[in-house]
Formats: C-alpha cells, structure tokens, sequence
C-alpha cells in the first residue's frame, strides 16, 4: 500500500517514528520539543507513544 502524503498523521499512532521526516514534525509539534529532545527519549526508552510521553513529563 503507498503512502498517502496527503495524511500528515503518524502511520501507527501508538510509537514515535523519528525516520520519516513529516512525522518527526508530528511529534515535536504534539510533545512541544525539539527533534533532539524526541530522538534522545526514544532513543532511552523506545517508540511507544507512552513511554515517550512519561520520559518527556508530558
């Protein structure tokens, strides 16, 4: 299945995918950090949307 670009959500809205550039954007936008901050989390804690949210006091 291609990708619909004009769907800027995140694929799967229960992990954090910091790959795809559009959705790097998604998250920063909805945690209020930078692209840093987000990869640094995932990276600590990995992709689970909660996870993520719990590491960044959110």
């Amino acid at each position: 299945m291609a990708d619909d670009l004009q769907n800027r959500g995140p694929q799967d809205r229960n992990r954090v995918n910091t790959s795809e550039e559009w959705e790097l954007k998604y998250w920063t936008k909805e945690f209020g950090v930078t692209a840093d901050q987000l990869k640094a989390a995932v990276k600590a804690v990995g992709p689970m949307v909660a996870d993520v949210r719990k590491k960044l006091g959110k």
